[in-house]
């Protein structure tokens, strides 16, 4: 067993992959050996969680997670823990492996009662896990409505009931409390689920655990996967500014030109070589005075044909008459905001757009779900409802990479290379100009010839990074601060 960080690489597996492995590890198993297994970790997290605790309550299920929640209580109960157990569901229907949980349950003594006890010390959220098949109603909506809407701790059992492991949504309103966070755990049994990594799961989740309930690295195809740290990569010595590439962020409209300076500021700090803003505004500074390296040019007098275009920051309408440009002659290309909605409004950009990458031409999409519904023609609701599905529904239409942005961005392309589920960024980042950050960020990383998948993937985790390591008692995180560290 072990706790998943932003350090972690780990495949992801989908409901149906999910469920294959199960079949297939409890038929290599003499019978109930896997619910005892899972029911032992459960009761080892919950001791490492609440050492101190008393009493212990465990909301069971109809289903085999609840078995795992009867097994975890007898044995909790073996240790010495008053273990209340609640039941929702049917003993005659019960499969058979979490009847015999339950028989164990009553020969350890667990204490079978009607509701949760007045008071206990740790909750143990064992009512669905993956097989949630409709919203929680009655008693088990009622119990995972006490659980959540408290502060004590809580552990749920493979994915919090209610929780989609696929997509991350919620069919059950209420289970979304940042503020008790902290207190929420989650182990995640024989597989990692992509929906504790991205929407809702994330914030329902809590720390979230693993155990492979030793079956070791299942025979499946993953779904995504969670994207690891990244190595320090040094520079050599004989280096010069040649060999990181330039960088030119064509944006910043009238009003708008601190879109397309922190996008360059971002581009400047993350290594690029040089770094060009082209600002679309004719009466802009011509220099930037804080950053004098940012060199300020007329959008229309770059030549892209050696350069990594980073285009769409603050460009407002006035991008779409540079754009046919930018899709033809940039060596490499990051499309951002007010571009990806150009192109989402023109079928000449789009089909620009996919000559581009049918050429090869690296090409990185960084659309928020908005952006990416624009582009889908469907609904940011959509979007958000299966947030994987859209990334790589997006990446196939289009053929570039895609970075969807939001909590647990997810990082896809159109040459079936395995999604990524980025598991670094916090709220701290829920303000005006980090997704330009990100967009200079991975401009960067392109002009030092990363290839595309790899160049976003590395800028979505060290930015979410560099969220997550903000020091608590400095000033509050703001894009401009952001793009000065994103070399860290």
């Amino acid at each position: 067993m072990h706790r998943i960080t932003s350090a972690t690489v780990a495949d992801l597996f989908d409901l149906a992959a999910t469920r294959r492995i199960e079949q297939a590890a409890a038929a290599a198993l003499p019978t109930h050996t896997l619910m005892q297994r899972a029911g032992l970790a459960v009761a080892r997290l919950a001791m490492a969680i609440a050492p101190t605790a008393r009493t212990v309550w465990v909301a069971c299920g109809p289903g085999n997670n609840g078995g795992d929640g009867f097994e975890a209580a007898a044995r909790l109960r073996h240790r010495g823990f008053e273990a209340v157990a609640t039941f929702a569901g049917d003993e005659a229907r019960l499969p058979a492996d979490a009847r015999a949980s339950l028989q164990r349950a009553r020969d350890a003594g667990v204490v079978f009662a009607p509701a949760p006890p007045d008071r206990y010390d740790l909750a143990v959220d064992a009512l669905l896990g993956i097989g949630a098949g409709r919203p929680p109603e009655g008693a088990m909506a009622d119990w995972l409505r006490r659980m959540y809407d408290g502060v004590l701790p809580m552990l749920a059992i493979d994915v919090p009931s209610g929780l989609n492991a696929d997509t991350g949504t919620l069919s059950h309103t209420g289970l979304v409390a940042p503020d008790a966070a902290p207190n929420r755990f989650c182990l995640s049994l024989l597989t990692l689920k992509p929906g504790l990594f991205t929407a809702q799961g994330r914030d329902v989740a809590g720390s979230i655990w693993f155990d492979d309930l030793g079956c070791g690295t299942p025979n499946e195809p993953p779904a995504a996967r969670l994207a690891g740290a990244l190595p320090d990569a040094p520079r050599a010595h004989a280096s010069h500014k040649g060999s990181y590439g330039d960088v030119a962020v064509i944006g910043g409209a009238s009003g708008m030109a601190g879109a397309a300076l922190l996008a360059g500021s971002a581009a400047l700090h993350a290594g690029a070589g040089r770094t060009f803003v082209g600002l679309l505004d004719p009466d802009a500074a011509p220099v930037d005075v804080a950053q004098p390296e940012l060199m300020l040019r007329d959008a229309r007098s770059l030549d892209l044909s050696t350069m990594t275009a980073v285009c769409g920051c603050g460009g407002g309408t006035a991008v779409r008459e540079l754009l046919p440009r930018v899709l033809a002659t940039a060596r490499a290309l990051v499309l951002d905001a007010d571009a990806l909605n150009a192109v989402a409004n023109d079928t000449g950009l789009q089909t620009q757009l996919a000559s581009r990458t049918r050429r090869g031409l690296p090409t990185v999409l960084t659309p928020h779900p908005l952006e990416a519904a624009r582009l889908l023609a469907c609904t940011a609701a959509e979007v958000q409802a299966d947030r994987l599905a859209a990334a790589c529904r997006l990446a196939a239409q289009t053929g570039a990479v895609v970075v969807l942005k939001g909590s647990g961005t997810i990082v896809a392309d159109g040459a079936g290379t395995v999604p990524v589920l980025n598991p670094t960024g916090n709220a701290r980042l829920a303000t005006a100009g980090t997704g330009d950050v990100l967009a200079g960020m991975v401009g960067a990383a392109l002009a030092a010839q990363r290839p595309a998948f790899e160049a976003a993937r590395e800028a979505v985790w060290r930015h979410g990074r560099l969220a997550d390591t903000w020091p608590a008692d400095a000033p509050p995180l703001t894009a401009g601060a952001l793009a000065r560290q994103s070399a860290r």
